[in-house]
């Protein structure tokens, strides 16, 4: 059986205050390490460099097979 003479607590709504939000917002990016120029521009090749050999070998493997494809169904 419930229990109805428990005391509840009344849920409080908080309310949005931009400057909190703002305050509170620029206080975490104060927080955020950031990486200097050398290590975004290298990071950044290694991205595009990872991408393009996954699409080439993608790719290869798509060629590969479209070729036993046509060899098998003519």
């Amino acid at each position: 059986m419930a229990k109805k003479d428990e005391a509840t607590i009344p849920e409080q709504k908080a309310s949005f205050n931009p400057n909190t939000f703002v305050q509170e917002t620029r206080e975490e990016l104060d927080k955020v390490v950031w990486p200097s120029r050398q290590q975004l521009i290298s990071e950044s090749i290694a991205v595009i460099l990872m991408v393009t050999l996954s699409a080439t070998l993608i790719y290869l493997v798509d060629q590969l097979f479209r070729w036993a494809q046509v060899k098998v169904f003519g």
